[in-house]
């Protein structure tokens, strides 16, 4: 049954319309919240829907923000300012989706494809709203991260009052949120387990949808042939989740799905977002490449008006999420309040140039005109712009042999660096990392990071590049020249002993390397659990290590030209 409340501080009072259920077309009811002004009158509505539970992100109105690495950082209170919302003449509606927290149904995988979808009930509880007495009709969404991609679900529905959105943090791709390069990544368990600093989905009526499409019997099958892997078999906590599914639900269908198919294109937002027509505002900070990615490639398919924003490093947003709301509302004062106030006048697209710190405008990604240049790995551990002259016979490769986590603690890493540059050289876009290699092993990763390093040796991580071995296929079709595409849609063993050249895709990046500092690249197969950059993330942001031990040989010479691939803008007039 709904309540009304009212919740004061410093002078503000907000009324609040507890638990208010919502119909959706097959019976289910949603449970949302309301929160609003005092003065009885019809305002635009921002909704805010996720798997994380509403009364969490009513913290917004009591917990100060929080930034990593604070131990009261939560990665899932992302629903936005409560108070701000209201204060700026909007009704903030936070809602759960079906199967989580206090609403009905049955929630079926990620995102529900397999069950209801999600945007079928967004486009329900949208009109729903825009039909309330305390809306004035018009309907925005708010929100990161997961928020986000549900407005994303919710826009392609086309429900018709609403007006516009606003994403930010969103994750698109769902293959790539979870696998990047084929290499597994952890943190998407937090969001749905509930570790590393994470609330996890409030699960009240969530299923397995590998245990709702497969036998019993068949499902026992790949679940063997999973553990065969000995990377996911020296992990103890994905035997466990291969073993005890129940409670982690979500994340057995991610560790049982290796391989990008059907089972992630249909809850694919990008392959939905051709529907889209409304005006969409795309926002992400630098340094996290894969949702950078993401929001690229949606603003790219997107015919509407539209604005892509890439903003500063570092990654990880406040919790509660309170950035970017200045922003947000002017989007929103233009799009469901009418008021003129210039934005879009302003360029298409904006990114923040990590070293100069000023902002590249243009109408397009990248911003400026750009061409591609290499960048060799050489003897000695260097990086220059000239190829190596010398054959194999003398340019006797670099290597690293890294022992599996089962038995070391020390991650093992391999580094190239340039000559300190003696002008500022700017690059903005997306580079390719084209490694000749050796393994003794039919698999291992490939983890590369390039940083900038200023005189005094302080770092900052520019952008990265993983590809499981295996997965070194290439998408010939789809590939250009700094921007390679694999298709992991199968895995293909390596021959042990066999030089074979590995291309990485490195992911969307701005950054100027100011006269005296150096570019330095990173190769490992492993992770450091925590360095300059991984103290910014959740504790679970890293990626599933090497179960065997593997023994790397990188070749750099007349024949196997090793080299990065890089975006150098042109010079400007």
């Amino acid at each position: 049954m709904s309540r009304q409340q009212t919740w004061s501080a410093g002078g503000e009072r907000i009324e609040i319309l507890k638990d208010l259920r919502v119909p959706m077309r097959d019976g289910v009811e949603l449970a949302v919240d309301a929160y609003q002004g005092e003065e009885n009158r019809p305002r635009p509505a921002l909704i805010a829907m996720s798997a994380y539970g509403k009364e969490l992100q009513a913290l917004a109105l009591t917990m100060p923000p929080q930034r990593r690495p604070s131990p009261m950082w939560d990665g899932c209170i992302e629903a936005g300012d409560i108070a701000r919302v209201v204060r700026e003449g909007y009704v903030h509606v936070i809602g759960d989706v079906r199967g989580t927290g206090d609403s009905g149904g049955v929630m079926i995988g990620n995102y529900n494809f397999g069950g209801v979808s999600q945007g079928q009930d967004l486009y329900d509880l949208i009109e729903w709203v825009a039909a309330q007495p305390w809306c004035d009709g018009n309907v925005g969404m708010i929100g990161i991260s997961y928020f986000g991609s549900m407005q994303v679900l919710a826009a392609a529905e086309r429900p018709p009052h609403l007006k516009a959105i606003f994403v930010s943090g969103g994750h698109f791709d769902f293959y790539e949120t979870t696998y990047h390069g084929g290499v597994m990544w952890f943190m998407p368990r937090a969001a749905r387990e509930g570790r590393g600093g994470d609330s996890g989905i409030a699960h009240t009526n969530v299923r397995s949808r590998m245990q709702e499409v497969h036998a019993p019997e068949e499902l026992k099958k790949l679940v063997d042939a999973r553990l065969r892997d000995p990377d996911v078999a020296a992990w103890p906590n994905l035997v466990h989740v291969l073993k005890y599914p129940k409670n982690r639900e979500f994340w057995f269908d991610i560790v049982m799905n290796e391989l990008d198919g059907p089972w992630y294109k249909e809850r694919n937002p990008i392959t939905l977002a051709a529907n889209i027509d409304i005006p969409v505002y795309l926002q992400i900070d630098q340094g996290r490449g894969w949702t950078v990615d993401g929001h690229i490639d949606l603003f790219n398919v997107l015919k509407g008006p539209k604005k892509l924003d890439i903003g500063a490093y570092p990654p990880m947003q406040s919790r509660p999420w309170i950035e970017e709301h200045d922003k947000m509302f002017r989007w929103y004062d233009h799009w469901l309040k009418g008021i003129d106030n210039g934005i879009m006048d302003e360029p298409a697209v904006q990114v923040f140039v990590e070293g100069t710190r000023e902002v590249a405008t243009g109408g397009q990604w990248p911003p400026r005109d750009i061409e591609y240049r290499p960048l060799y790995l050489r003897p000695r551990r260097k990086l220059s712009q000239e190829p190596e002259l010398m054959g194999p016979e003398h340019a006797a490769p670099d290597g690293f042999y890294q022992a599996p986590l089962t038995v070391t603690d020390q991650v093992e890493t391999i580094s190239w660096t340039t000559a300190p540059f003696e002008e500022p050289t700017e690059m903005i876009g997306t580079g390719a990392a084209h490694l000749f290699a050796e393994i003794d092993q039919p698999d291992t990763n490939f983890i590369l990071r390039l940083w900038d390093e200023a005189p005094a040796g302080k770092r900052q991580l520019i952008t990265t590049g993983l590809l499981k071995a295996s997965h070194r296929e290439l998408d010939e079709q789809r590939s250009t020249e700094g921007n390679p595409h694999h298709p992991h849609t199968r895995a293909v063993p390596v021959e042990p002993g066999q030089i074979e050249e590995y291309v990485l895709r490195l992911y969307p990046f701005a950054a100027t390397f100011l006269p005296g500092h150096k570019l330095v690249v990173e190769l490992m197969c492993n992770e450091p659990m925590a360095d300059e950059h991984n103290a910014l993330l959740p504790p679970d942001a890293y990626h599933l290590p090497v179960g065997r031990p593997v023994t790397h040989k990188i070749y750099r010479d007349a024949i196997h030209p090793s080299r990065l691939v890089l975006p150098f803008t042109k010079p400007r007039a």
